[in-house]
């Protein structure tokens, strides 16, 4: 009896040992870092001399907000192939070249019939648009964030943005968010396919990158109004200070 029981302590403690080994694997793996990039900054330019930390802050904000339309344009393309079809492109990537053209040099958007703006995305989003919806849409919004900027994706010393016009921006994309959302073609379709939610598939990647640009322009909103009460602060303290803070004599 004894030499049998030996055997099975000594198969058990080999099979523990295995289990144990399993976990410290397992244990390993799961706090092993995953990439995911790093945070890389960009070249520097001598223009960068004639622009102060917010002109600096307001430029990279505009060129991620752009970035980030563009992306979107990419994904809807991806999700609605036949609205890319409708315009003179030969594929989707000559359709996102073209769009991504107009867009950063400010050129109007045929189908939009010269409007600009907000007037640009009311037309994009109606339903009875006939024409691609993903460049009007990304185009007329794109256009109306830069509108909300003064008319610039750059900024420097002597420019300045209207806190109330990137606020007002930010609401006018999260209506934009909500019609695209909500509103239906005659055949009671979407207007676009976007984020997804069913039993076999989960994709919300296209609210999580319109909410950054949205957070972009609230933050950029409230940085702006920020600067200038910090100015009258700074201002008062500055005459506070020559009063009440000065080096006494000693002798």
């Amino acid at each position: 009896m004894r030499g049998p029981f030996l055997l099975l302590l000594r198969g058990l403690r080999g099979r523990w040992a295995g289990v144990a080994v399993c976990c410290v694997l397992a244990g390993c793996t799961s706090n092993a870092p995953t990439p995911r990039g790093e945070v890389k900054g960009a070249p520097t330019h001598a223009a960068e001399l004639a622009q102060s930390d917010a002109n600096r802050m307001a430029t990279l904000a505009m060129q991620e907000n752009l970035d980030g339309l563009l992306r979107l344009a990419d994904k809807l393309y991806r999700r609605n192939p036949a609205e890319w079809r409708k315009g003179a492109a030969t594929g989707r990537e000559q359709a996102l070249e073209q769009l991504r053209t107009a867009v950063l040099q400010r050129q109007p958007w045929a189908p939009l019939q010269g409007r600009r703006d907000i007037a640009a995305m009311a037309l994009a989003l109606a339903p009875e648009f006939a024409g691609d919806r993903v460049a009007a849409f990304i185009h007329a919004t794109a256009d109306m964030v830069i509108t909300a900027h003064g008319g610039k994706t750059e900024f420097f010393l002597l420019d300045g943005v209207d806190a109330q016009h990137l606020y007002n921006a930010a609401r006018n994309v999260e209506t934009a968010v909500w019609l695209l959302a909500q509103r239906r073609n005659a055949q009671g379709q979407p207007l676009l396919l976007a984020d997804e939610i069913g039993q076999q598939r989960r994709n919300l990647s296209f609210e999580r990158e319109f909410g950054k640009i949205i957070a972009r322009l609230d933050l950029l909103a409230a940085f702006t109004t920020e600067k200038y009460r910090r100015a009258a602060i700074s201002y008062v303290q500055g005459i506070v200070g020559g009063t009440f803070l000065q080096f006494l004599p000693v002798r």
